[in-house]
């Protein structure tokens, strides 16, 4: 497994780590997925340490570290045989798919992580990506661009990023598994008509596309890695931004859902705050003001959106179980096909669980099942879980998800909590 590090200034924060990512394995030739992640990462890392070197920047007080592993599995058994690198790393910037050009159609993305881990880090990356976005547009359309980042021989049009939810299917999905709980920045482009075709080639990657996602990433993941007290008030500027976000988005929601669902995607919008600002909390030592200024500055955002939520029944029987994780197997046992599920239900000659089947309004089986596990924190009843999964993808049967983790404990993922 090939890692390389700059080492960090700090003589107490150099332990700790912000963490680039990819995956070299690809199906030939593989240009867009994933030589371009790997490529940039690696572009980051010699534009950083170049940087330091010339002293144009500060060495960071955290450790850089930059991985290139298999997809997944790599990822996987790095965290499981090196269990103080899970232990050091604060935050990831994973980049999958970063290069397409106009000839792909693709879409470039700065994704946030699952409801199940809230992070204030996606809000650092897309604070950059709109920089990003406004100094494209502006050069493209002849508008004054100090910045626009555009490589000799790359496109001239506007980057056009788009701030997404939570989205499966790469190595960030193995960082915020709850065996790990790291925050992960996901950068990638979706869809590629090219994707696990001979017409991923380098011709139909764009160098503009490349330089502009290598600053989102080395300008995100560099703030992480020098972020103090000092820079704290600035993260609840972009907190606050974002709340007045999701309250847009659950109003949304709220209008596609009945009024009982409605409410329990309120209910677990305004749950979310404190574990988001709780999230600042390994990079700063001032917790309680942030505390207090956080409060302060979203108290009429989480007021307003609490309006119209119903009241909850005491859940009986099976909805009101508790389960908890148990610490082996560690990493998500829902990706990419649901392999170790369906491995040891068929073995035990068990019926594999519907939802791994099952199509929400916003999200898949496999993506319910990822955020089932993560739920399954030894504090939220099963009810509490079928919400949690409802208020991020959509509306779920009570009886599917109560199958699942009865599913998992048979196999030896989850216990009862007592």
């Amino acid at each position: 497994m090939v890692t390389a590090i700059i080492p960090g200034a700090d003589p107490k924060l150099k332990q700790e780590e912000i963490a680039f990512s990819c995956h070299l394995d690809h199906q030939r030739p593989g240009a867009n997925d994933n030589a371009s992640g790997c490529v940039t990462i690696l572009e980051v890392a010699r534009t950083l340490q170049k940087l330091v070197n010339e002293g144009k920047l500060a060495r960071p007080a955290r450790t850089i570290r930059f991985i290139w592993p298999p997809e997944i599995e790599g990822t996987l058994t790095l965290l499981n045989a090196k269990p103080e690198f899970a232990q050091r790393i604060k935050a990831v910037v994973h980049m999958d798919m970063v290069g397409g050009g106009p000839v792909t159609k693709t879409v470039f993305h700065v994704t946030r992580g699952p409801m199940s881990l809230p992070s204030f880090v996606h809000d650092v990356a897309w604070a950059f990506g709109e920089f990003v976005n406004e100094q494209s547009y502006n050069f493209a359309a002849g508008l004054p661009a100090a910045y626009p980042l555009v490589a000799p021989e790359g496109g001239k049009e506007a980057l056009l990023a788009q701030d997404t939810a939570y989205t499966m299917g790469s190595d960030h999905d193995v960082y915020q598994d709850s065996s790990f709980k790291i925050p992960a920045i996901y950068l990638n482009d979706w869809p590629d008509r090219y994707i696990h075709t001979n017409f991923d080639t380098a011709a139909n990657i764009d160098p503009t596309k490349l330089k502009r996602a290598a600053f989102i990433g080395a300008a995100s993941g560099y703030f992480l890695a020098q972020m103090t007290d000092r820079d704290a008030e600035s993260v609840l500027v972009l907190l606050k931004m974002g709340a007045l976000h999701d309250a847009q988005e659950m109003r949304l929601k709220r209008m596609q859902l009945d009024q009982c669902d409605g409410g329990s995607v309120a209910r677990f919008a305004i749950e979310q705050r404190w574990p988001l600002v709780n999230s600042i909390e390994p990079f700063v030592t001032t917790k309680e003001d942030i505390r207090k200024m956080y409060w302060t500055a979203i108290r009429e955002i989480v007021q307003s959106s609490a309006g119209g939520m119903c009241a909850q029944p005491a859940p009986e029987g099976w909805a009101a179980i508790v389960y908890r994780r148990k610490q082996n197997p560690k990493g998500p046992v829902a990706v990419f096909g649901s392999d170790f599920v369906n491995d040891r239900t068929t073995a035990a000659g068990i019926t594999p669980p519907k939802l791994l089947s099952y199509e929400g309004l916003w999200g898949t089986g496999e993506e319910y099942a990822y955020e089932v596990l993560n739920f399954a924190d030894g504090k939220r009843n099963t009810q509490q879980i079928r919400d949690a999964a409802s208020a991020e993808y959509g509306p779920i049967p009570l009886d599917l998800v109560v199958e699942y983790l009865r599913t998992l404990e048979k196999i030896g993922v989850v216990e009862q909590a007592k």
